[in-house]
């Protein structure tokens, strides 16, 4: 039983990519999502709804299409891809950090969703009177309004690591299945699967994908009241 809970080296490498991946994942999205959920709750024009449903696309989309169409167009010979190797020798495909970029668009829904949700609730009172106190729309919104959705921003910010931790499809489809390189938990227990005497080893990753997936989403309960407790104190 005590060998159940012993991580061996790679087990631990597929741990540490996944929490790399996962807050690179987060990280880099992050003003993207703030971006479009403000878009999507303070603006209109001609097509939003089209580009609502561009935005949410990856969560109705099996992820193994999400994936393919990654590689299409940030493979090395896709258009994106051979543009960045060509001027600045960058390789998205089959690297940790095309991995990221995959787990990145499969949350990205979740996230606009949360943040758009807590824009749609702020009082434009209270950003109207900043305004008459001669504050421009630029500083309204990162002192006024900014803070105001910081519940959500966490809230957005925790599910969408979460859901990267637990990303599949669109990984292995996009970077593969490559040791210490793209390898991340998911994959490292579908590998294990595969193999004879992997079910303790693969149990045993699951037994951590649930805890920390569990903690995940505590953490954003937790502090999202906090967050919401402080505003509102």
């Amino acid at each position: 039983m005590a060998g159940l809970f012993t991580l061996t080296p790679l087990e631990i490498e597929s741990l540490k990519l996944s929490l790399l991946v996962s807050v690179w994942a987060v990280a880099g999205s992050l003003p993207f999502g703030i971006l479009c959920a403000w878009v999507l709750a303070r603006l209109r024009f001609p097509g939003k709804t089209l580009f609502d449903g561009i935005v949410h696309l990856p969560l109705v989309l099996p992820p193994v299409v999400v994936g393919y169409l990654l590689l299409l167009t940030l493979g090395r010979r896709g258009p994106l891809g051979e543009w960045l190797y060509d001027w600045f020798g960058v390789t998205v495909a089959f690297t940790w950090k095309g991995a990221a970029l995959a787990s990145a668009t499969i949350a990205f829904p979740l996230m606009v969703r949360s943040i758009r949700l807590s824009l749609e609730g702020v009082d434009r009172g209270l950003e109207q009177a900043a305004r008459t106190l001669g504050r421009g729309p630029v500083a309204t919104f990162f002192t006024v309004t900014l803070p105001l959705v910081a519940p959500g921003i966490l809230t957005g910010a925790i599910l969408s690591f979460a859901r990267s931790l637990s990303e599949f499809g669109a990984t292995i489809t996009f970077v593969s299945n490559i040791p210490g390189e793209t390898r991340t938990l998911p994959l490292a227990i579908y590998t294990l699967t595969q193999e004879p005497g992997g079910t303790d080893p693969a149990l045993r990753l699951c037994l951590i994908a649930v805890a920390v997936a569990l903690i995940t989403l505590l953490a954003a309960e937790v502090l999202s009241r906090r967050a919401q407790a402080r505003l509102t104190g």
